[in-house]
This record gives C-alpha cells, structure tokens and sequence, in this order.
C-alpha cells in the first residue's frame, strides 16, 4: 500500500510569491519611504522599489522556498570544524 505525501502539508508559507518576511520587510520599507518623503518622487521610488523586490523576491522563491534560511545558517557555520569528539573526551 502506498501512501503519498500531501503537498499541502510540507509547503512554504509564501505571501505574494516570495518568502514571508522579506515580503513584508520589503512593503514595510517602501511604505515607510513612500509615506516618510509624501511627495511624488518618493511615492514613485518607494513603488518602484517594492515593484522589483517583490520580483527579486518571487525568482529566490522559485529557486528555493527557504533561500534566506539557509543562507543565514550557512553563514552560521563554521569554516573548520575540529577533529575530536567533545572538549571533554580524552
């Protein structure tokens, strides 16, 4: 008997294509420079720039669901890790 595993349980939260909370980093910051200059220009350059995050963002989605955490745990790592068991082994 086979048994298949639903997509629906094991999918990435995506919102608007594009990880979560990049996201609504990013409408987070255009809005704040949108409504911080309240001019044309800056309504225009915050739109502009939500406009290709949210592009760039939805391309890294499609690469990997999880690009930016698993980039923010390969930074975490270490370049060499030592041979030996635990500091406490003789």
């Amino acid at each position: 008997m086979s048994r298949s595993v639903f997509k629906s349980l094991h999918r990435q939260p995506l919102v608007l294509g594009g990880e979560r909370e990049l996201v609504q980093f990013s409408a987070l910051l255009a809005f704040i420079v949108g409504a911080g200059g309240q001019t044309f220009l800056s309504v225009t350059s915050a739109f502009c720039f939500w406009c290709v995050a949210l592009f760039c963002l939805r391309q890294m989605a499609k690469i990997d669901p999880m690009l930016s955490q698993v980039f923010r745990r390969h930074v975490k790592q270490q370049a060499v890790y030592p041979a030996r068991s635990t500091p406490w082994a003789r």
